[in-house]
């Protein structure tokens, strides 16, 4: 959910499937209107790493995500208390994707989960 809605309040149109697919979320693009596939990892924080953040980004069955399984991998760094974090970061085809907590902003691109009304195409006023 959290990345449903980080890509909400980053102007993205996310849609819903009724049959399972390979993929996590389909969505569009703000600004080109491309569809894209997305896979959802939550990222987890190796403190035997220095406190490095990967996302483990592999199938059930052990294989990586090719081109026709996801565009997109976005990661979910939850810590308890906290704000989730949500990055996202293009499909590579590899099976894990580190960071260092100080660079995950430069390495990946965060999507803020906070509304910004400005990124939403089409809205109500509720005042009339």
């Amino acid at each position: 959910m959290a990345a449903r809605l980080a890509l909400l309040a980053n102007g993205w149109t996310v849609h819903t499937a009724d049959t399972d697919e390979a993929y996590d979320i389909l969505a569009t693009d703000p600004l080109s209107g491309q569809h894209v596939k997305i896979q959802v990892k939550t990222i987890r924080q190796r403190m035997d790493r220095g406190g490095d953040l990967v996302v483990y980004a592999k199938k059930g069955n052990g294989t990586t995500y090719d081109r026709a399984d996801a565009d997109y991998i976005v990661g979910v760094w939850a810590v308890d208390g906290e704000v989730p974090r949500v990055y996202m970061f293009e499909n590579r085809m590899i099976g894990e994707y580190w960071a260092s907590e100080a660079r995950a902003s430069e390495r990946w691109v965060e999507l803020s989960i906070a509304l910004n009304r400005g990124n939403l195409s089409e809205v109500t006023d509720v005042s009339a």
